[in-house]
């Protein structure tokens, strides 16, 4: 079981594939990592060192992953944050290509662009997630406010939701899992992770702890990329991620942590 990762690293905390490698190994899951950017930290801290990875440096490591016969070993892909408009490009290359080599991938791209209604990528990026990465994934992870921004629908309710996903799969099935929802019906105090499966919905609903620690939205995708590579259906791939991550959360917030506690991964369902 393999999967393969393209998203941001850091030195200190747990976002990106620094959040999704460690779940999905502890998965029993092998990961193929690759980064594209390179930072001390996540760039909401006062200050950050490091710098988004060249694409052309990214091209050549996602080369690498194609002449060791990786693409072919792999049960699924992974995108999330892409650092640029140009390595967006060369990661959209990569994806045609894997999908074209490997008929069996299940493309999961978590659209990272922004939360809270604030955009915070890098001109460029949006067209390349709306025109390349999403028409060609099996699967996509938005918050709620990244699904408004990409269906143009704002979302207060299920049938809004259910929408805002049919606009998303305008030419082919694209099941879609909804993050950090809060909708008409749901209960005070708490948040919901929402399944959209070819029109279908399923709701989990967690409470809504007083922390924002970062990097939760790129745990719950490794996970459930991770549950997906071992043969899970997609609902019981999202409902055990949902249980993890509420876990580590809890975990968190006892430890009175800024960064998500995740050593030892909370098990769930087992």
């Amino acid at each position: 079981m393999l999967v393969i990762s393209i998203q941001s690293q850091v030195v200190h905390g747990h976002v990106g594939n620094s959040a999704a490698v460690h779940a999905m190994q502890a998965e029993g899951v092998n990961v193929a990592a690759v980064p594209t950017t390179l930072l001390s930290n996540h760039p909401r801290y006062p200050t950050v060192r490091g710098r988004v990875l060249e694409s052309s440096l990214v091209a050549d490591l996602l080369k690498g992953v194609e002449e060791r016969d990786l693409v072919d070993e792999a049960a699924v892909l992974v995108t999330g944050y892409v650092g640029s408009a140009d390595n967006a490009a060369v990661i959209a290359d990569f994806v045609e290509r894997a999908l074209i080599r490997n008929s069996k991938l299940v493309y999961l791209c978590d659209p990272v662009i922004g939360d809270d209604g604030r955009v915070y990528v890098a001109d460029g990026i949006l067209e390349v997630l709306r025109h390349r990465l999403l028409p060609a994934a099996t699967l996509i992870t938005p918050n709620q406010f990244e699904l408004e921004l990409l269906s143009g629908i704002a979302i207060a309710d299920v049938e809004a939701l259910r929408a805002a996903a049919a606009m998303i799969a305008t030419a082919r099935r694209i099941d879609v899992v909804a993050t950090g929802c809060a909708l008409a019906d749901t209960v005070e105090g708490q948040v919901e992770t929402i399944l959209c499966e070819d029109g279908l919905l399923s709701r989990f609903a967690t409470p809504r702890l007083p922390i924002r620690p970062y990097g939760t939205g790129d745990l719950l995708t490794g996970l459930i990329a991770a549950h997906l590579a071992k043969g899970a259906a997609i609902e019981a791939a999202v409902r055990l991620s949902v249980e993890t991550v509420f876990a580590v959360l809890v975990r968190t917030q006892e430890a009175g942590s800024t960064e998500m506690r995740l050593v030892p991964l909370p098990t769930s369902g087992k």
